[in-house]
């Protein structure tokens, strides 16, 4: 039974995982920045118990700048 408990405890990660990545993409997307890498790291996910880690990804000069905005502006109470 321990082993089925530690397989569910492990899928369970793996879901907060998957929502986290989906909130952030959203999130994000209500401000136009897109991270186009933005994933969970396959590798963090893998053996018997995963610790899995989202994986924000490589994205171009524009769209670290443009982040770089959204996140000026909410600082500054500005953002939409």
């Amino acid at each position: 039974m321990e082993a089925m408990e530690r397989r569910r405890a492990a899928a369970d990660r793996v879901r907060v995982a998957e929502d986290a990545v989906e909130r952030l993409k959203e999130g994000l997307a209500e401000f136009g920045v897109k991270l186009p890498s933005l994933r969970i790291d396959p590798v963090s996910c893998a053996g018997d118990e995963p610790a899995p880690l989202v994986d924000l990804g490589r994205c171009n000069v524009d769209t670290a700048l443009r982040l770089s905005e959204v996140l000026a502006e909410k600082e500054s109470g500005h953002a939409d």
